[in-house]
């Protein structure tokens, strides 16, 4: 086992890798920008090391920087978390020709899965469903990109072969709107993402948004951890996650699950992942997989009784998944709610200083946060400043315990989106349960009509 871990990352992440690593009896290091001096896992650390100014780019995406901050502390191992350097292919070969541990996939699954065309191209090889569309990346000639289009149907969706976090995607509902769509969207994928290259999926009416978590160990043993419904989401965005999915046959998760399992074997896949699904009309279509541990696996955890970010330091020393498929149990039903500083139906970041924090408690309540009393949330970063997480024997008590821990929740001196969940703890097509992608935008439309 590692001796001492670098957390490369910043907020309730950086904190959840610190406990996973206290627990263990490794030494955390953590790394903070100008901005994140006084956060609550730096007061904490065994060893923190200031990496730059408060401008991500200088600081939490500064490779040499995270180098230097794991040699002069010693440190073996360097975690990345989730978002940041965590999907970035060169980070992760960096970390391993600098002699240390990446404690996620190989740099060659992590490229491999990241570019979505090569990425659906491996889940077809390997037997998983993926959404009808283009072979690859589509060609310049219109004549041809019109007859894809037409052997798809109708409405189809152009998506940035590197895209990710909802950017770089376009849906067109006519062959006449359909070329200059495709040439739009590949000037916006070579500005955002430094590759033009764009691919073409059947747009999909009314799907769910399912996920696989996976984890997978150096000695092709893999485990599905159940799955994880995402799709109360806006312009992207996951709002709200629960597990398992509400109202999908066992024998369907099942079935993906171990094609997700195989995938992972057949790829040699390490550490922990997710396989992202639309799902409709009782079939799933991969869309993209996650190769990090993502803010809503504690939901996961809470059906499962595995300790994910803990798996995932275990693998990375080289330990063979201390459980099989078998004895895996899911049990009971978990929901989280992301809870941002942000007003509540504007979506304007509010930044600023917390001068009332309290978290709520009580039976089957986690509370996932870095913020305290007196706590800055600095602007320059993501608006999430914590997760609510409950769990209950039943749907229905998840939900009620749900609703409880809301209304415990004091934060005061900036916006929160609280008031958003609870108005969607008491609608009644949430608690119906399987409401689709689109619902939540649609939701606060008729709320507001005036506001998208």
């Amino acid at each position: 086992m590692f001796k001492k871990i670098l957390v490369a990352n910043r907020g309730e992440i950086a904190l959840r890798i610190q406990r996973a690593c206290r627990e263990l009896g490794i030494k955390a290091v953590m790394v903070y920008s100008e901005a994140d001096r006084d956060a609550k896992y730096v007061k904490l650390a065994d060893e923190a090391v200031c990496i730059g100014p408060a401008p991500s780019g200088l600081s939490y995406l500064n490779m040499p920087a995270l180098i230097s901050a794991a040699e002069v502390t010693d440190a073996e191992a360097i975690h990345p978390g989730y978002g940041f350097l965590a999907e970035n292919a060169d980070f992760a070969e960096r970390v391993e020709k600098s002699g240390f541990t990446f404690i996620g996939p190989t740099p060659e699954n992590i490229r491999i899965m990241g570019d979505k065309v090569s990425a659906k191209q491996a889940m077809i090889k390997a037997g998983v469903p993926c959404v009808p569309g283009s072979d690859g990346e589509l060609p310049d000639d219109p004549a041809l990109i019109k007859r894809i289009a037409k052997a798809v149907g109708y409405p189809v969706i152009i998506k940035a072969s590197g895209g990710g976090g909802g950017r770089g995607m376009r849906v067109v509902h006519t062959e006449a709107a359909l070329v200059n769509a495709v040439q739009m969207t590949k000037a916006e994928a070579a500005a955002a993402f430094g590759n033009p290259a764009v691919y073409m999926e059947k747009y999909l009416q009314n799907p769910r948004h399912v996920e696989i978590q996976v984890i997978a160990d150096t000695f092709k043993n893999a485990v599905y951890l159940g799955e994880r419904d995402c799709s109360m989401q806006r312009r992207h965005q996951k709002v709200i996650e629960e597990a398992p999915a509400p109202g999908i046959p066992r024998k369907l998760i099942e079935r993906i699950g171990e094609r997700c399992v195989a995938a992972c074997k057949k790829i040699g896949y390490r550490g922990a992942g997710t396989f992202e699904f639309l799902y409709e009309n009782g079939e799933f279509y991969f869309i993209e997989m996650n190769t990090r541990i993502q803010v809503e696996h504690p939901i996961s955890e809470l059906i499962t009784g595995v300790d994910i970010v803990r798996t995932q330091i275990m693998v990375a020393a080289g330990e063979k998944l201390p459980f099989t498929q078998r004895q895996i149990e899911f049990k009971g039903h978990a929901i989280e709610c992301r809870v941002n500083a942000e007003d509540p139906y504007k979506f304007t970041p509010s930044p600023g200083r917390i001068t009332m924090w309290h978290a709520p408690g009580g039976p089957g309540v986690r509370v996932d946060s870095h913020v305290y009393n007196n706590y800055f949330v600095p602007p320059n970063y993501d608006s999430m400043i914590g997760k609510i997480i409950t769990y209950g024997d039943t749907r229905e008590q998840a939900i009620s315990r749900m609703r409880t821990a809301l209304l415990e929740t004091v934060v005061e001196g900036i916006n929160t989106n609280i008031p958003l969940h609870q108005d969607l703890m008491v609608d009644a097509k949430f608690i119906e349960g399987g409401t689709n992608i689109h619902y939540l935008e649609e939701w606060l439309t008729r709320r507001n009509p005036s506001k998208r």
